[in-house]
């Protein structure tokens, strides 16, 4: 490892190949629109806009201006017992864009708050209710929910709970639904798998409805990979929550703000949670935010409960922080001006062209896509899973275009003011690479 003259040893990086990162480092320095810059120079093609977050592209003027701005004039105000218009402003305006009801908004800093923040609303909302035997959160295998031991608890990916002990008690999983043996090479939502939902009936019979309070999902599993809901599961799972008094809670921190063509997945696809946690594209990712929707009559319910005084005793210094709050207000008038969200259901079809014309290129075993995201699954290296797929990672950086790899899966989810010709370009520059890798 680096000795402690090296420039680059003290950053201990989030979910990177530390020492493998350090011997050989690839870094970006600028951006602006579509495009990354190097640190040598080079123009690099951005598929994933940013890290699923830079919807509208990088560097916009009306954000940068708005945050500047907002920093001279107020550069931190309290949200505990006092408040500042910012937040109530953009509140206001995030709940206009909500599925009907789901009308009041708390904020928080990342997915990751979000969600520990949804868990423990819904949790409240149940002892208020009179039913606080309502303790049990159910997730779902490949699911990720952030890195707070709420969301690694309801998570179901491996390494993210592994090292870190056993979690919340009386947590639950459900099934995930990739079936690449009836699915694969599906365009928008696989036709098999609906049935999954009734895992959900099964953990009812096992536990009792009586002990269940939410169910969190992703109503696309993004960081596992692009994994599609079968048609029909989202609507399944909402009737059987339904039937048993369990919140239904949607993580929608990825495909929130126009990444499959609407407002939300919930708005896309008809199916309305209780309960929606949102970031990344929220402020465009120009200032960390997050942001959590709730039902009124659930928020009522732990607000009336109360006796009087402080009546969710949860948040966040940062909750509502006005450089955050501008610059959401900034990217929302952005997504409302250019018509984004449409731009993305626009574009969807040339996309899922695109990408499903790279069947039959070397190494790939299955496509899926939905919406302006894709997965793109390539056979494991035997005895070394994932390694093709990050040799891929860095072939295409060095080629001028960037990608997301999990595992063997490449993710791509360009910003939305993506153009054909560039949507053209990656899937032409992938197709060539993949011919490099062995």
């Amino acid at each position: 490892m680096q000795g402690e003259n090296d420039p680059l040893a003290a950053f201990w990086m989030p979910f990177t190949a530390n020492r493998a990162y350090k011997a050989a480092p690839r870094q970006l320095v600028s951006a602006r629109g579509m495009y990354y810059r190097s640190a040598d120079g080079r123009e690099i093609l951005d598929a994933t806009a940013g890290l699923w977050c830079c919807n509208a592209g990088h560097c916009r003027a009306e954000i940068v201006e708005a945050i500047a701005t907002t920093a001279a004039t107020l550069d931190f105000a309290p949200t505990f017992q006092l408040g500042h218009p910012l937040p109530f402003e953009l509140a206001q305006r995030l709940a206009a864009l909500m599925p009907a009801g789901l009308d009041r908004i708390f904020f928080t800093n990342s997915g990751s708050e979000s969600v520990d923040t949804a868990l423990k609303i819904a949790l409240a909302v149940q002892r208020a209710r009179g039913e606080g035997t309502r303790t049990r959160l159910i997730g779902r295998e490949r699911g990720y929910h952030g890195v707070g031991f709420g969301g690694i608890s309801v998570g179901g990916i491996g390494n993210n709970r592994r090292a870190f002990g056993s979690g919340l008690p009386g947590t639950g999983h459900l099934r995930h639904t990739h079936d690449p043996v009836r699915n694969a090479f599906s365009r928008s939502f696989p036709a098999h798998g609906a049935e999954l939902a009734d895992d959900l009936q099964r953990l009812v019979d096992l536990h009792g409805a009586e002990t269940i309070a939410a169910v969190i999902v992703e109503p696309m599993a993004g960081s596992t990979g692009v994994l599609v809901p079968p048609a029909g599961y989202l609507g399944r799972l909402r009737e059987i929550c339904d039937r048993h008094g369990i919140l239904l809670i949607f993580d929608e921190v990825i495909t929130g703000f126009g990444r499959v063509g609407a407002a939300t997945a919930a708005e896309a696809w008809g199916v309305t949670p209780d309960i929606i946690t949102m970031a990344k594209g929220l402020t465009n990712a120009a200032v960390p935010m997050g942001a959590v929707a709730v039902r009124r009559a659930l928020h009522d319910a732990v607000i009336d409960a109360a006796p009087g005084g402080i009546e969710l005793f949860h948040g966040y210094t940062y909750s509502g922080h006005p450089l955050a709050a501008a610059a959401g207000l900034a990217a929302l008038d952005l997504y409302a001006r250019e018509g984004l969200f449409a731009r993305a259901a626009e574009l969807a079809p040339h996309w899922e062209e695109a990408v499903h014309g790279l069947k039959g290129a070397r190494h790939v075993t299955d496509i899926r896509n939905i919406g302006l995201v894709a997965g793109i699954e390539l056979e494991p290296r035997e005895g070394a899973p994932g390694a093709r797929a990050m040799e891929l990672f860095h072939a295409a950086f060095d080629a001028g275009l960037l990608i997301r790899v999990t595992g063997d899966i490449v993710a791509l989810s360009p910003p939305l003011i993506v153009e054909r010709e560039q949507i053209d370009a990656m899937a032409g520059m992938l197709g060539a690479l993949l011919d490099g890798v062995a």
